[in-house]
Order: structure tokens, then C-alpha cells, then sequence
């Protein structure tokens, strides 16, 4: 059976905090946003610029607990500046029957990137 993409999870609104061009690639997330969201270390996640309209693509690492961290790196700090406004996405695949009642897990950190 044929099987459709749907959203998993989102982090809406976050702010970057540091761009990183001499580091091998990735985001860099906050541990505490990416349990909240329900995002796990090395998931593939598209990254949607709010500020210049930028979309890609990339994977997650592990960011320290508590820091707020959103870091971009490798070719990817190119795409941002500190403070850009970024909307954080996963997907999964599953039967279109299955998604009809899947919820994804959407979270809305305050300007700090963190959960209140």
C-alpha cells in the first residue's frame, strides 16, 4: 500500500542563536525542544527561514538542556543570521488510513527558545 508524508513535528517560531560555518553540518537544538516536539538526535528536519524565506534540509544534534540553542552549521549558517525567526519541521511516512488520525506535535517556545 502506498503511503503519504505527513507532519510529525514542529517548532514553531524559534530564534537562532549562533551560526556555525566551520562545523561539519546539522542544526543544533535544544535538547528540551527536541523531546518537547517529539524530534530525535540525527532526524532529518526542513528548516523555513521566517526572515529571508530560505528553506533546506538537514539533521539534528543534540543541543545542551536548558540553553535555548539554535545553531546552524556547515554550508547551512550561510542560510541564516543570529536572531532570524526559523520554523523547525519533521515528517513521517505512514498509510494514508493511519493519518487520517495521527496528531503531530507542534510547540511554540517563547522568545528565549524555551518551553513554558
Amino acid at each position: 500500500m502506498a503511503t503519504i508524508e505527513i507532519l510529525k513535528s514542529k517548532i514553531h517560531r524559534v530564534r537562532v542563536t549562533d551560526a556555525n560555518l566551520n562545523y561539519i553540518g546539522s542544526i543544533t537544538i535544544d535538547e528540551d525542544l527536541m523531546d518537547a516536539a517529539n524530534i530525535i538526535e540525527f532526524e532529518k528536519v526542513q528548516i523555513v527561514n521566517n526572515n529571508n524565506g530560505e528553506r533546506l534540509e538537514t539533521y539534528v544534534i543534540k543541543g545542551e538542556r536548558g540553553t535555548g540553542t539554535i545553531c546552524l552549521n556547515g554550508a547551512a549558517a550561510r542560510k541564516v543570521q543570529k536572531g532570524d525567526i526559523l520554523i523547525i519541521v519533521s515528517y513521517i511516512s505512514m498509510d494514508p488510513q493511519e493519518a487520517r488520525s495521527f496528531t503531530p506535535t507542534i510547540i511554540f517556545p517563547n522568545e528565549e527558545n524555551k518551553i513554558a
